[in-house]
């Protein structure tokens, strides 16, 4: 009888364990399967430790932080996988706009002008803001700031308090820059007296750079970071419950105690920094891999860019010699836009625009690739014409004489010759298209540039890990030269 009971007793507690465990994993997923999807993406600006910044040791390409790690906690708990893009911090409302992402987290804060846009969980974490300057500059209050130049981070809570400040102390003048590194370059070059950053941000550069100071600013009204959602987004509600949680059951307070008392610069010496450069290669020996992992890519978005360019190109170039005025006007007026407008604003308009207008989701490096097509298919159309037209006129002639079919002609006989008088133009194209590539880190394609920024911002330092990537973009420029130079010495010798 006492072993009956003892397995019914078992059985009975196993059951309740079971319900418990089929109804707990069944409430993390409710969220999930309440909104149709199980991937949740995150946007965010990796540049900005220890909020989100890459892992870069050993060539690794992850980014990690303290909002990186809320999360992955915030998906857990609701049942989603996480998916993490980038982009810098003044394209992330409009990639939240442009429904490319289902939430950002980089530090930032719900400010009412930002409200207006996107909707914000609760605050998450209290930051202040400082003044960084060098040492000795004794700028300690917005007062000692009249008359100075500061510099802030485009976009940020800081540069909307510096403007506040403006109004209040006379003589400031802002400069906004990009990223903070960018920013604390300038105040160490002299062009701008102070800056003001985030402290937790401060401190990091102040360790890296005892050349810096900063000071915190007394706060006038209640900041910090929060979530930034998609207007009328469903997962408001849902995650400021999780935050609550976390904060009441002490995870939250274990992720500030990991990332913020930590320090993520290296370790430098207490003594005075020296004056100039003060380079130190050996800061960025371990990423070195990390930087060169960018490589590949530059490469194949170069050779896509490229191939694909010279196809539309000579396409273009076609549609202006064919003497059909209604293509011609079109080929001259595509021409005429692409090269007219900006490509900076080009790639802005493919990436953030196309999922608007056709609902496909394209991703960085197929906008990046498909801007690059569609603009240097504009400036190759004009060469290219340039050597058809170059071609003497009495071979198509000839051509045409033996009944020579008008494409057939253009394919065998003038197009060869045209490419061949214009290599040197096309090797120039495409080696401007290797340099340029650098600006589809602005949309968040982690090639050499953003990886050498990324390091730079990791380590608080600025001009190595750009020498470095310097030195990368012109031993392959140099590659492209001699292989393209030996092409033509091979092509010369049938003449």
């Amino acid at each position: 009888m006492k072993k009956k009971k003892v397995w019914l007793l078992t059985i009975l507690v196993v059951a309740v364990v079971g319900i418990r465990i089929i109804t707990g994993h069944s409430n993390s997923l409710k969220a999930a399967s309440s909104l149709g999807k199980d991937t949740l993406t995150l946007i965010t600006s990796p540049d900005y430790p220890p909020y989100e910044f890459y892992d870069t040791k050993g060539g690794d390409r992850q980014i990690v932080g303290f909002d990186i790690d809320i999360a992955k906690t915030l998906a857990e708990k609701l049942g989603f996988k996480l998916q993490i893009m980038e982009s810098d911090f003044n394209g992330l409302i409009p990639a939240l706009q442009a429904n490319r992402a289902d939430f950002v987290m980089a530090g930032m804060t719900p400010t009412p002008e930002r409200q207006k846009n996107i909707d914000f969980s609760i605050i998450y974490y209290e930051a202040k803001d400082t003044i960084v300057a060098p040492k000795g500059s004794n700028l300690k209050q917005p007062q000692d700031l009249s008359g100075k130049k500061v510099g802030v981070q485009l976009g940020t809570i800081q540069e909307q308090n510096a403007q506040k400040i403006a109004k209040k102390v006379a003589g400031i003048q802002l400069k906004q820059l990009n990223k903070v590194p960018e920013v604390v370059q300038e105040i160490k070059s002299g062009r701008i007296d102070a800056a003001i950053v985030e402290d937790t941000v401060a401190k990091g550069f102040a360790q890296a750079n005892p050349d810096l100071e900063f000071n915190t600013i007394p706060s006038e009204e209640a900041s910090g970071s929060a979530i930034a959602f998609p207007k009328g987004s469903s997962f408001v509600e849902p995650f400021n419950k999780v935050l609550q949680q976390i904060k009441g059951d002490g995870t939250l307070n274990k992720l500030v105690a990991k990332w913020f008392s930590q320090n993520t610069a290296n370790p430098v010496s207490s003594t005075p920094a020296k004056g100039g450069l003060n380079l130190d290669f050996t800061r960025i020996l371990p990423d070195i891999p990390f930087i060169l992992r960018g490589i590949p890519l530059t490469l194949l978005f170069t050779l896509l860019s490229v191939s694909l360019g010279l196809i539309w190109g000579t396409i273009l170039s076609l549609l202006k010699i064919l003497g059909i005025k209604p293509l011609t006007w079109v080929a001259n007026a595509y021409t005429s836009i692409f090269r007219g407008t900006p490509l900076l604003l080009q790639l802005a308009l493919v990436y953030y625009a196309t999922p608007q207008l056709t609902g496909y989701d394209i991703s960085a490096l197929q906008a990046g690739v498909l801007t690059f097509t569609l603009n240097s298919g504009a400036y190759m159309s004009e060469t290219i014409r340039g050597g058809i037209q170059a071609v003497d006129k009495g071979q198509s002639e000839a051509a045409m004489s033996m009944g020579v079919p008008y494409w057939l002609m253009m394919w065998d006989v003038i197009l060869p010759q045209a490419l061949k008088n214009i290599l040197p133009a096309l090797v120039n194209e495409t080696i401007g298209l290797l340099k340029d590539s650098a600006l589809v880190s602005t949309i968040g394609v982690v090639e050499i540039l953003r990886s050498a920024q990324i390091v730079g911002a990791n380590k608080y330092i600025y001009f190595e890990p750009l020498l470095f990537a310097g030195l990368i973009y012109y031993v392959l420029v140099m590659g492209m030269t001699l292989s393209a130079s030996a092409l033509e010495r091979r092509l010369r010798q049938s003449e």
